[in-house]
């Protein structure tokens, strides 16, 4: 009976996430570009060939794409966990207007992130940019800064907004974490006398941690993957300073009409994400094992 509740699962699987996994790897242990494309017979088996000119080529941009999609997810998940955090310790606590605040924030988390990237493409320009104007009321720059096309300050500004779209992921999570603390734990810990800090490094956040093992390793599979924000904001730009393992494979199958490559580099992004899956899942089931 088991099976037959999970059959209709287990087909929609096979069909719209199986299939388009295979068909991607065969595509890349071809050499199929737009000429070939809607030929099979031009279509040459060349293995792995394809991945080993990508990490290969001189100047590789797919290691370049690596590296950078690495600083960013770390950047990201770094200021989106310690700022959720806090919200969720503040949004935890009963006051007034605690609600209305909670939903303001969420605002970042429900516009379409093309919207988001829109909005700080126009707060990042270089001419008539709103930080460029805030910081220069402030004295700290002397002339406007041109972040978006500049390599340094590129990723600097995809970081940041990244950065505030996620946060409010991290926040519900984790303050859906610290509903499950009950409050007489709290009551025993202030008649033993332990202060704020030793409450909250000694009980909640041991008592919250398959929460934030969750809010870290989900983090990482959504920033990892990350494209519609860093293609609207920069396409990849400056010099690669940019480049993502998602807008590489893109740029690849799309632009370049390099399809073969794109799946490759698209593959890549997929066994790093499954290696992250594989780790979460085991988690999970260390955790439940304990409890």
């Amino acid at each position: 009976m088991g099976f037959i509740f999970t059959l209709p699962a287990a087909i929609y699987m096979l069909i719209f996430i199986g299939y388009p996994m295979i068909q991607n790897i065969i595509l890349s242990l071809k050499n199929v570009d737009v000429y070939s494309f809607a030929r099979p017979e031009n279509q040459v088996f060349v293995g792995l060939q394809n991945y080993i000119d990508l990490f290969t080529s001189n100047n590789s941009i797919l290691v370049t794409a690596i590296i950078n999609t690495l600083v960013f997810t770390v950047c990201s998940i770094f200021f989106q966990f310690i700022i959720g955090f806090a919200l969720a310790l503040l949004f935890n606590k009963k006051f007034p207007g605690c609600s209305f605040f909670r939903g303001v924030t969420m605002i970042s988390w429900l516009l379409p992130v093309t919207v988001a990237g829109l909005l700080f493409k126009f707060m990042f320009a270089s001419s008539g940019g709103i930080i460029n104007q805030f910081l220069q009321t402030l004295h700290l720059i002397d002339r406007p800064l041109e972040w978006l096309l500049q390599p340094g300050t590129a990723m600097v500004a995809i970081v940041v907004a990244n950065i505030w779209i996620g946060i409010p992921f991290n926040m519900m999570l984790l303050i859906t974490g610290l509903t499950t603390i009950p409050a007489d734990v709290y009551e025993s810990c202030s008649l033993d006398g332990a202060n704020k800090f030793q409450t909250l490094f000694q009980i909640t956040i041991p008592m919250i941690k398959p929460a934030i093992m969750s809010v870290l390793t989900l983090g990482f599979v959504y920033t990892f993957k990350v494209f519609d924000l860093v293609w609207v904001m920069t396409k990849g730009g400056p010099v690669n300073s940019t480049e993502l393992l998602s807008t590489y494979a893109y740029r690849l199958s799309f632009e370049e009409f390099q399809f073969s490559k794109g799946a490759a580099a698209a593959n890549v992004l997929f066994v790093i994400l499954l290696i992250a899956g594989i780790f979460y899942i085991k988690l999970i089931n260390e955790e439940e094992e304990i409890m």
